[in-house]
């Protein structure tokens, strides 16, 4: 097996892309499609393989230290239909046809909590799950908060908002409630980037 660095990992993939083919819609829903595609490989295989077009998502992380100066994220609990259970979430929505993903954290931060964000910075925009889905989910940092109204939900929506400890959140967020995978992403994004920033601190 060869090793390699992770500077060397996107070098020399070429020879594993797949060329694309006919595509056709299978099905259409209101939160995703379904497309057959037919790709060929370099070697000469060729297949039709499965592609969920989904709309594009934000995640935010909206963070705020309390008096203490430790750090608190204002969480949400709603019930979702898909696993028939109630969930300890981040803020998140679908970015609309033609809108920002930026401008689409900032509505959907204000609508579920009613806080808007003094600053706000991507910290990542990443594919759900490559094997299939073919959209992105922009992953948004929320600082500044400022309570602006209270929630302006759609119409089936039904969410409990507060704040916890951002400790509370690392050490828990993959348990129980908190199950939500793209929420542990979230996580993870989150933790590193508030190391990062103690660490330019330090220096």
């Amino acid at each position: 097996m060869q090793n390699k660095n992770y500077s060397e990992i996107e070098k020399d993939i070429d020879h594993l892309i797949w060329k694309s083919g006919e595509r056709k819609r299978l099905f259409d829903c209101p939160i995703l499609s379904v497309n057959s595609v037919v790709r060929e490989s370099q070697d000469g295989r060729k297949g039709t393989f499965i592609e969920v077009e989904c709309p594009r998502w934000v995640i935010i992380m909206p963070v705020y230290r309390d008096e203490s100066g430790a750090y608190q994220v204002i969480m949400e609990e709603q019930y979702r239909h898909g696993s028939d259970s109630v969930t300890l979430e981040y803020p998140a929505g679908i970015v609309e046809e033609g809108e920002d993903p930026s401008a689409a954290a900032k509505r959907e931060l204000l609508e579920e909590t009613g806080y808007e964000a003094g600053s706000l910075k991507l910290l990542a925009a990443m594919c759900p799950n490559n094997a299939f889905m073919s959209n992105r989910q922009y992953y948004y940092l929320a600082e500044d908060l400022k309570k602006a109204g209270g929630q302006k939900l759609d119409d089936n929506e039904q969410i409990d908002v507060f704040s916890l400890p951002l400790e509370d959140v690392i050490e828990n967020m993959g348990n129980g409630i908190a199950d939500n995978a793209l929420m542990m992403a979230a996580t993870g994004l989150l933790a590193r980037e508030l190391k990062q920033r103690e660490g330019r601190q330090e220096k």
